[in-house]
Formats: C-alpha cells, structure tokens, sequence
C-alpha cells in the first residue's frame, strides 16, 4: 500500500483555488515524499504546469484514469 504525506481532493475547491492548493502541497512535501491528488477529469494541463516548472524534480504516476475519478501520485525528487 503506498503512503502519502499528504491528499488533496481538487473536487472540493473552486477551480479558481485548485492549482494553488496543489503546489503549496507539493511544496511542503520533503525529497523523496509524495501526494495524492484525486481529481474528476484528466490533470494533464496541471502535469505541463509541473514540467515547465519544475523539470527534473517531480514524479508522476497515475493510479486511476477515470473516467469518474482521476488520482495521481506526485513525488517530490
């Protein structure tokens, strides 16, 4: 079973809240931890966000792809 620091479930926010609650996670989140994000559609603008920003200091592996919930698993390197 895989263990997270810390969840965000971006269905709870408004849209206009979501990509910054995302990173404050992800920023707190030490080398080598990871996050779990449950979305309710594909977060891939939200991974070209990431890899613009962030090239080479994150991972991510997608655990469910929908089509009613979308999680992913977001490590800091």
């Amino acid at each position: 079973m895989m263990m997270f620091v810390a969840q965000v479930d971006a269905r709870k926010y408004e849209a206009k809240d979501k990509h910054r609650i995302i990173f404050e996670t992800y920023h707190s989140l030490k080398p080598g931890e990871s996050m779990e994000l449950t979305n309710d559609h594909d977060p891939l603008p939200l991974y070209y966000q990431f890899s613009a920003e962030y090239t080479d200091q994150f991972e991510w592996e997608y655990l469910d792809k929908g089509p009613d919930v979308w999680r992913v698993r977001i490590g800091k390197k």
